[in-house]
Order: C-alpha cells, then structure tokens, then sequence
C-alpha cells in the first residue's frame, strides 16, 4: 500500500508542476498574445481611420497638364502650403503664409527643399493668364490652390505635381498630437497667438519642446530675422515634426495626429500614394537638402515686398529640374555657384 501511495504521490506531484508549468508558460503567452492582437486591432483601426481622412482631404483640381507621376516609382514634386486661416477666424480671403516647393526621389532617398518668401513679387498665374504682378501669397486669395501652383510653376518653371494644403489648425493640433517637437530658439521673442491676439506667446531663447501655439509663433515671426530666414525656420520644422513622427513613442498617437488634420488639410495625393511614400521612407531614411533664395527688398505702394536675383532663381530652378530629371548636370553644378555653397544645408533623419 505504501508503494502505491508514494507513486500516487509522485504522479500527483509531477502533475501539480506540470500545472505550474502550463500556468507559467498560459501567463506569459497570453500578454503576449493580447499585445500582437491588440496592435493588429491598433493598426487596422489607424489605417482605417487614416484611409477616411485621406479620402475626406481629397480635393482634385482642375488642371490642364496631367499628371502621370508614380510617386512610389519616380521622383515626384509637392507643393505645401500653410494658409493664414483657422475655423475661429474666418478671414474668407485667406493667403498662403508659408509656401515650400520639394521633390522626393524614392530611389536615392533624397528630399530637396526651397521656401519661396510669401512677399516675392513676381506674376500672379490663374487659368494660365497673367493677373499682374504682387505678392505671391495672393495667389491664394485669388484662385486658390490652383492660382497658386500656376503661379510657383511659372516663377520657379518647374512642374508641380501634387499639393498638400493646411491651415493653422492642422499645424497646431499635429504638433500638440505628438506631444511636442524639439526645436532651438535663436532669440526671446514674443509674438500674437493662432487667434491674432498680440503677444500672447513668449518664447525664451534656447532649446526646448514647443507645443503647437509655441512652434507656430517660431514659423511665422518676422521680429527676429527676415523673410528668408523664416522659410528656412518653416524648414527646420517640418524636418522636427518628421523627426517626432518617426519616433518609436510616437506610434500610439498617430491616430491623434491623423484626426488632428481631419478638415483641416486639402490635397490631390491619394490615400494609396501617400502610403506608399511613407512606406519608401520606412525602407531607408531620407536625406534633406535645403535650399534659399539670394534677395533684396523693396519699397512698393507703401507695402515690403521681396525681389529673387534672378541668377538665384534659375540656380534653384535648375537643380530641382535635375533631380526630375528634365536637367542634366552642367557647369553651374561643377563650378559651384555661392547659391549652393551659402544656400544648401543637408539634414538626414
């Protein structure tokens, strides 16, 4: 009898640990596998609520040239403008406060950029006619996004293939989404807040995590520089905001950020080509080259407005053509012009 109570014993002890056994490896399993589902439930969620807010942002325009670009393929140009309006504000005859022309090559991974001034003077295109000669940012005012494509194409001749448009709400809850971008403030300055309201927003010299308010007073000062340099800052932004994007603790809140542009964002890309953008910078990281104009300033009707030299225009011009490939490399490229040594900066994130 006691040899069967201790082997009854004993199996009742090698099944007691392989129960702890199973519970062991059921604790662990199980996290694990609420995890892989919960981000597979995450990521159909995101791309789901990405797809309608793409689609929801879709704004065909009415062009003449068609585009026949694979932005996933070949080389593609964008056209991004920042509009002076908010849903609060309500100014009806709204004009691009920033303007960045770029190209993104998903073979070499290269991204060229150049801010175009708001206040350059130069012929306002709409319907492929002449409206005179004013600021750029009044294009805006005067057909939209298609007055102003027209207009950067003729001064830049350079084809656009695509635009992207946002208000300052999209800047400001974008921004507030990630939880902030990292950004060196060059001066302490004060400036008016998204509502217009005057120095509602003080920044400290320094560097420092900005909120949407904060980083949106940096972009559009005039008080601490000049025109240029503030392209050069809206520059530097949006590298940090891609920078943010792409942080490892900023994938929880991309459906924050994709909501965060719901109404407040206009464009021509498809949902499907924006994907497939993002997925060529997932594969390999992209390098920036940035680029600025060479300028003066002048006096007209009691308004500033800003003159591009000429041989600085057809020297941007001429290397965002090369890198469409509608401009092979010459002597400007190997002689070295000032504007490339003075006005090209490459950023890699």
């Amino acid at each position: 009898m006691k040899k069967q109570s201790n082997t009854s014993r004993s199996m009742s002890y090698v099944n007691k640990r392989k129960k702890r056994k199973n519970i062991i490896i059921l604790s662990i399993l199980i996290p694990i596998m609420i995890i892989i589902l919960g981000v597979a439930v995450y990521a159909a969620i995101l791309y789901a609520t990405a797809q309608k807010t793409i689609d929801d942002s879709y704004y065909e325009l009415n062009r003449e040239k068609e585009v026949t670009v694979d932005p996933i393929k070949e080389t593609t140009s964008i056209l991004i403008m920042g509009i002076d309006d908010t849903e609060d504000r309500q100014l009806g005859s709204s004009r691009t406060d920033s303007l960045i022309y770029l190209t993104i090559d998903p073979n070499s991974h290269e991204v060229n950029m150049v801010s175009i001034p708001r206040d350059t003077y130069t012929p306002i295109m709409y319907q492929e006619e002449s409206l005179g000669e004013d600021k750029i940012n009044s294009a805006y005012s005067e057909g939209q996004e298609q007055a102003t494509i027209e207009t950067v194409e003729e001064l830049l001749d350079v084809p656009i293939h695509y635009y992207v448009t946002f208000n300052f709400d999209a800047f400001l809850k974008i921004i507030d989404a990630l939880g902030g971008i990292e950004m060196d403030v060059p001066i302490t300055f004060s400036e008016q807040n998204s509502d217009g309201k005057l120095n509602q927003i003080t920044l400290e010299e320094g560097y420092q995590t900005l909120n949407g308010e904060e980083a949106l007073a940096l972009a559009r000062t005039r008080k601490i520089d000049n025109d240029v340099m503030r392209g050069e800052r809206q520059q530097l932004l949006i590298q940090a905001i891609v920078e943010k994007a792409l942080s490892v603790g900023s994938i929880t809140k991309y459906t924050n950020v994709i909501e965060a542009v719901g109404s407040n964002m206009r464009t021509d890309l498809t949902f499907n080509e924006m994907l497939g953008i993002a997925q060529t910078g997932l594969e390999s990281s992209y390098e920036f080259n940035s680029y600025t104009f060479e300028w003066t300033d002048f006096t007209l009707y009691g308004a500033s407005m800003v003159e591009l030299y000429p041989d600085s225009v057809d020297f941007v011009s001429h290397r965002f053509r090369v890198a469409l490939g509608l401009d092979s490399l010459d002597e400007r490229d190997a002689e070295g012009y000032e504007f490339e040594t003075n006005g090209i900066t490459n950023y890699a994130y």
